[in-house]
């Protein structure tokens, strides 16, 4: 373990939720590949990784287990679904729009689309950020990735 290697290096989904469509999976996909690539994870009160992140849900709440790279407990945070319900059921909305329009609408109509989804997964990013607070820093592009991932569990969920 390095000292100040404040980075994932592996991050993992709850598999006892099951597949979705391949359109979500392959938003988890890329997600867990570009948030493993670049990333900015730092757990309060710890020295450094880089970590492992299990993301699951429980009795409705997110849980984020941490631990290091082999295998020490970090630390378990679990939050409140309670603040991301509009956001999530928004970005899902939109995302079966934006699905829908890729395969049909025009280029102006995709981008419009595309241009609010952007604007809904900013919003949840942030309220993800908030919410890690005193617990996890991360930088808003680590954020933006987690709550992709977030989405994709509770989609499965």
């Amino acid at each position: 373990m390095a000292a100040g290697d404040f980075r994932l290096c592996d991050v993992v989904l709850d598999d006892t939720i099951g597949r979705s469509t391949p359109d979500v999976e392959h938003e988890r996909a890329v997600a867990i590949f570009d948030l493993i690539e670049e990333n900015s994870f730092a757990p309060i009160g710890h020295a450094g990784g880089p970590y492992r992140l299990n993301i699951s849900l429980a009795d409705s709440k997110l849980v984020f287990a941490i631990t290091t790279e082999d295998g020490g407990n970090v630390a378990t945070h679990i939050l409140s679904l309670t603040p991301f319900r509009r956001i999530v059921k928004d970005y899902f909305m939109i995302c079966e729009s934006y699905y829908e329009a890729i395969r049909s609408a025009t280029p102006s109509r995709i981008e419009a689309i595309d241009m609010g989804r952007r604007g809904i997964h900013n919003e949840g990013s942030q309220t993800l950020k908030d919410r890690l607070t005193g617990k996890i820093e991360i930088d808003f592009d680590t954020a933006r990735r987690l709550f992709t991932l977030v989405c994709v569990l509770y989609w499965r969920g």
